[in-house]
């Protein structure tokens, strides 16, 4: 009987290769990927020291719109400004896109603008953790309730931590005001070094209208602006 065909066929050795880069039985490793080191992109130059830096722009606001407790500089001289006149300059975006600016009272008078300026006092004030803004402390209307129920949070807030709750849903007009309970909740506040003028000035950098062709000016005038 014949024997099988398959017999007669020789098992292929493997054909090992030699790429020239390796010696002879000798296995290629690939290299592992090293694990992602962020320091090394770090900067190597010097933080820029905080003694004088300019201070940042800061938020503005009513004491109530804090929606938080709140201190005010105890130092009424030097952190409270005095009345300070304001305008709204309507902005591109639509309605209620208003960004507020401060106006030399004698332009808004010369250009019949008086009847749009809003008159308050800016005050440095903080939410738990140094969290800065000014505060609007009402100067006008001071026989109406909500100015009257604001000046005492404000004063309150010399020396305490208080929130500020509108009452108008209850049917009633002013604001509560609420000590914290604890008022070693939170630090004492660690006010910025910098005066009450140049955070004013950091905040409102570019829109303080103090001349006939300021581009804010012209809009409320409703005057063409010619670009160069």
């Amino acid at each position: 009987m014949p024997k099988s065909s398959k017999s007669h066929i020789k098992k292929q050795e493997p054909v090992e290769t030699n790429t020239g880069n390796q010696a002879p039985d000798e296995k290629i490793t690939i290299a592992k990927p090293t694990k992602f080191n962020l320091d090394k992109f770090k900067s190597k130059s010097s933080p820029a020291a905080s003694v004088g830096a300019l201070p940042d722009a800061l938020p503005h606001h009513k004491i109530a719109d804090a929606k938080d407790y709140v201190r005010l500089h105890p130092d009424e001289a030097n952190y409270w400004s005095a009345e300070l006149c304001f305008i709204s300059v309507p902005v591109k975006g639509g309605r209620k896109q208003e960004t507020l600016h401060l106006i030399d009272e004698e332009l808004a008078k010369r250009h019949r603008l008086l009847d749009k300026v809003q008159r308050f006092r800016l005050a440095l004030a903080t939410k738990p953790h140094d969290v800065f803004f000014l505060c609007h402390i009402p100067t006008q209307n001071t026989d109406n309730l909500w100015n009257v129920s604001a000046l005492q949070a404000c004063e309150r807030a010399k020396t305490l931590w208080v929130e500020v709750m509108s009452l108008k849903s209850e049917g009633k007009e002013g604001y509560r005001i609420n000590p914290a309970e604890d008022q070693d909740f939170a630090p004492q506040p660690k006010w910025p070094a910098q005066s009450l003028s140049e955070l004013i000035a950091a905040t409102f950098e570019g829109r303080m209208i103090e001349n006939d062709n300021d581009p804010a000016l012209l809009r409320l005038r409703g005057k063409r602006q010619v670009i160069s």
